[in-house]
């Protein structure tokens, strides 16, 4: 059982309940540890969503009971320069770099589970917008452990690094940061490295790891838009200029600089203006 307050009182739910408030279930899901239930939960969730068996009442000030992110006793975290070697090469460098995807789509669970609990009073479509996310982020990390798990391996084999959630700590008390630098900036970085990575996996012949990298950009595209449009919104509604707010915001946040080369594409249908984009 997870508790989570609301307000001035104690709701005990259990993790795998399909009906229940949306952004306190999102929160139980978000402190759920074990890889596979928080999957499989994210899942049913986005189902019962969809279905209309699960309620919202955006306007709930929730508090975590338990610590955040739940995650697996493994992977190990370090520092992103002690992750393991990633060569193509070998099988276990192959696996070593599939397992770091399946590390950024598990955390990119987390970051779009807390985006849904932690912010409130935003529009509908903003909780249903980044449950949609939750649940394809879900869906790609089965797809990348699926493939370890053929090669041998399993999720937490090898180490990974956190710098995605710490960005979302940074945030946490901003909607407007957390859309500006966590989809915008960390997330947006898939863009440009999925394509030169699908390739290097079809050169060796690894046509199901391409094949899954192909899914991936896609819906990694859709998400950032996701963050685009919402950046957009609050920007708007705040009357604040997106570009001049964005460049704010990364200095106070101490946002990563972008590595280039850029998907000028891939960032094109994911709503960049073409002003913003002309600055990258």
């Amino acid at each position: 059982m997870i508790a989570v307050k609301i307000k001035d009182k104690n709701l005990t739910v259990q993790s795998s309940s399909a009906v229940i408030e949306l952004r306190a279930q999102a929160l139980c899901l978000l402190a759920e540890c074990s890889a596979a239930a928080k999957t499989e939960g994210v899942t049913r969730l986005y189902q019962a969503w969809q279905a209309g068996t699960v309620g919202l009442l955006a306007s709930l000030e929730l508090v975590s009971t338990q610590p955040l992110p739940g995650r697996p006793a493994k992977p190990d975290l370090v520092s992103p320069l002690q992750v393991e070697k990633r060569s193509m090469r070998t099988v276990e460098g192959r696996a070593a770099l599939i397992h770091a995807l399946a590390h950024i789509e598990f955390n990119a669970i987390n970051l779009a589970l807390d985006a849904v609990w932690r912010f409130s009073n935003m529009p509908q479509e903003y909780y249903a917008d980044w449950l949609k996310v939750a649940a394809e982020e879900a869906y790609h990390f089965g797809l990348l452990n699926a493939r370890l798990q053929s090669m041998g391996y399993e999720y937490g084999d090898f180490s990974g690094h956190n710098s995605l959630w710490e960005m979302a700590e940074r945030t946490q008390d901003n909607v407007l940061a957390r859309m500006a630098l966590v989809p915008r900036t960390m997330e947006a970085r898939g863009l440009d490295a999925s394509p030169p990575l699908r390739n290097k996996f079809a050169q060796i012949g690894d046509m199901e790891a391409a094949g899954i990298l192909e899914i991936i950009l896609r819906d990694e595209i859709g998400h950032v838009a996701i963050g685009n449009t919402w950046f957009n919104w609050l920007c708007q509604q705040q009357g604040l200029a997106p570009i001049a707010t964005y460049d704010s915001l990364a200095q106070q946040y101490r946002a990563p600089a972008l590595r280039k080369p850029l998907n000028m594409e891939a960032r094109r249908q994911a709503g960049f203006s073409e002003a913003e984009l002309a600055l990258m």
